[in-house]
């Protein structure tokens, strides 16, 4: 048999993926490899917006805003859609919040996309009402408290919108229930429990944002939960959690216990790299943002002649990849290269040792005329004007805002996921001011519901100069154990 892997690789697929239930580092590896391949990705209102960070630049999304009440797009026209973009021979991610046979109406997607014989796969995630639980600290089976586990719909399609199920095998064959959506509902849930045999001093937990910073967790009993949840003011999405499972929660669980939990931080970015600070964060239990997201674009510069400098300095690891690429393109062996090498940052001078090129960190530089400058078309050509003009100056591209990262910005914003953002250089303000202005934010807004952080007074000046307000700004930080050592002192929310 002959195979053609040409017209193969032209045929559209789909892939119905679970997005797991919130945290993005439960994402599968498979899913975040579709993730990155996608040329259109079908997104619910419960997906994580951060996993979009991870979708190609010019991937098309399309929100299906999925609320209990009400769609932004009905199913019916999700199904078309995943077929008319299959035909279109893309490559297509239906993302769901959870595991997509876990309540995601995915049956109803493969009907569909079989119907018009669209190749699929089913990628499955991890489901909140596993997932919320092992956060909150509860084992959902437990040798001594519960061998039997079930999820179940907290709500349905009929008018009233209560769960019609098999209450009485529910409440005496069932050791431990998790109620998906059933908030709303949770009256009604309730009675019928106790109706069919349930006793009242049965433990419940609800778990709000469940894996989130914003992860909330209030406990009781049949008899009293509807009242706590009134008075927590709690809202969907929650799973509900019936069972005597919920006696292994002790006040806090492990992921509240988190030095940084409940913290929720913008880490300005002005280069394409991970900060390893903002990963520091994460790992301390703080729900991070880098923003915005770069694309790097190359122009077709004239090469300088290299053999004429004595030092060159580069201004960010994007630029030094982008040297070593122009190089390597134009067949110039770096050997022929005298010139030292300088940087502004140890993630700078780790970049070039990955090159095999040692170099040296700079603070103060006093350029001569055998001096170069490398560094982007924008945002890097006014800090050499500024600081350096008697230096040569090549820029070998421009870093570019991914619109998707502005779209990401709204959704955490909205969902009130923004309470801290980090300046850490000078540059970081003005490229944060440039992407407000391209959210339709003003400075104005952002400040007044923030605490803003700055690494140096010389950040913080700048910093009130673009009218972010003084006493919001904190300006005593060299590192990033000092940045946390700050966070740690900040009441948060969470």
């Amino acid at each position: 048999m002959v195979f053609n892997l040409g017209e193969e690789v032209k045929k559209g697929k789909v892939y119905l993926v679970g997005a797991g239930p919130g945290d993005k580092r439960l994402l599968t590896i498979k899913a975040l490899e579709v993730l990155q391949i996608a040329d259109v990705i079908l997104y619910d209102r419960l997906v994580n917006p951060l996993l979009l960070e991870s979708s190609k630049v010019d991937a098309e999304l399309v929100y299906c805003g999925k609320l209990p009440d009400r769609h932004i797009l009905r199913q019916e026209a999700i199904n078309e859609k995943l077929v008319q973009f299959g035909k279109e021979n893309k490559i297509v991610v239906r993302l769901k919040g959870g595991d997509p046979s876990v309540f995601g109406r995915v049956a109803e997607e493969i009907e569909a996309l079989e119907t018009e014989n669209i190749p699929y796969e089913v990628i499955p995630g991890i489901t909140a009402g596993i997932a919320a639980a092992t956060y909150a600290g509860i084992s959902v089976t437990h040798r001594q408290h519960g061998g039997s586990f079930a999820v179940v719909t907290g709500h349905n399609k009929t008018e009233d919108g209560k769960p019609t199920v098999d209450w009485h095998s529910l409440a005496k064959g069932i050791d431990t229930i998790a109620f998906y959506m059933g908030v709303s509902n949770l009256s009604y849930i309730s009675n019928q429990l106790l109706l069919n045999g349930k006793k009242s001093s049965t433990p419940v937990s609800i778990i709000q944002w469940g894996t989130l910073g914003k992860q909330k967790v209030v406990t009781g009993t049949l008899e009293n939960i509807t009242e706590k949840a009134k008075l927590h003011h709690i809202q969907n999405p929650a799973i509900t959690l019936v069972g005597d499972v919920n006696q292994l929660r002790k006040n806090k669980s492990w992921f509240e216990k988190q030095p940084l939990f409940g913290r929720h931080i913008l880490f300005v970015k002005t280069s394409s790299e991970h900060s390893e600070t903002a990963q520091a964060l994460t790992d301390l239990g703080a729900d991070v943002f880098e923003f915005p997201r770069w694309n790097w674009n190359e122009v077709h510069s004239k090469t300088p002649l290299w053999s004429d400098y004595e030092e060159i300095l580069f201004l960010s690891p994007t630029i030094i990849d982008a040297f070593f690429e122009k190089i390597r393109k134009e067949q110039i062996d770096i050997r022929f290269i005298k010139a030292k090498f300088l940087c502004l940052s140890e993630l700078s001078k780790r970049q070039l040792q990955k090159y095999g090129c040692q170099s040296q960190k700079i603070r103060h530089w006093e350029p001569t005329e055998q001096s170069l400058v490398i560094g982007d078309a924008i945002y890097d050509r006014q800090k050499w004007q500024e600081k350096w003009s008697n230096a040569d100056y090549v820029s070998l591209g421009y870093q570019e805002i991914v619109p998707q990262s502005i779209q990401t910005f709204r959704r955490l914003w909205d969902e009130e996921r923004i309470e801290t953002i980090v300046f850490p250089n000078i540059k970081a303000i003005k490229v944060f001011v440039d992407a407000l202005k391209e959210a339709s934010f003003s400075v104005e807004d952002v400040s007044k519901c923030t605490e803003i952080i700055c690494y140096s007074e010389e950040i913080a000046n700048i910093a009130r100069a673009y009218q972010f307000k003084a006493a919001k700004v904190n300006a005593t930080l060299k590192d990033k154990h000092q940045l946390i050592d700050r966070l740690l002192t900040i009441e948060g929310k969470g």
